[in-house]
């Protein structure tokens, strides 16, 4: 009798424990989305006064330029990108050739 219900608590034990996994089929879709805009490094010194004038004017002043970019657009347009830095927080802000904030 012993033998038995250790058998059949081992049994119980064993069907308690297995694993009922199956395979989860969930599609997944990318989409990529390339990009047109090429981006080229420019020195900070090379950039044009009227950027570098705005650079110097309040509140961005304050920050300092760490690097720069002139992005231009599959329509032709151009753009200046420039990374800057205060303490330890980090933005970007776009100029045109005049200066002038770009969305």
């Amino acid at each position: 009798m012993k033998k038995i219900i250790l058998s059949a608590a081992f049994l119980a034990f064993v069907g308690l424990t297995t694993v009922k996994a199956s395979e989860i089929k969930t599609e997944v879709k990318y989409t990529l989305q390339q990009d047109s805009a090429s981006k080229a490094p420019v020195e900070l010194k090379d950039l044009p006064a009227p950027v570098q004038t705005t650079l110097q004017t309040d509140p961005i002043k304050q920050w300092t330029p760490t690097a720069a970019f002139l992005v231009t657009n599959a329509d032709k347009t151009s753009y200046y990108e420039i990374n800057l830095k205060k303490e330890d927080k980090t933005a970007t802000i776009k100029m045109d050739k005049d200066g002038k904030a770009v969305k």
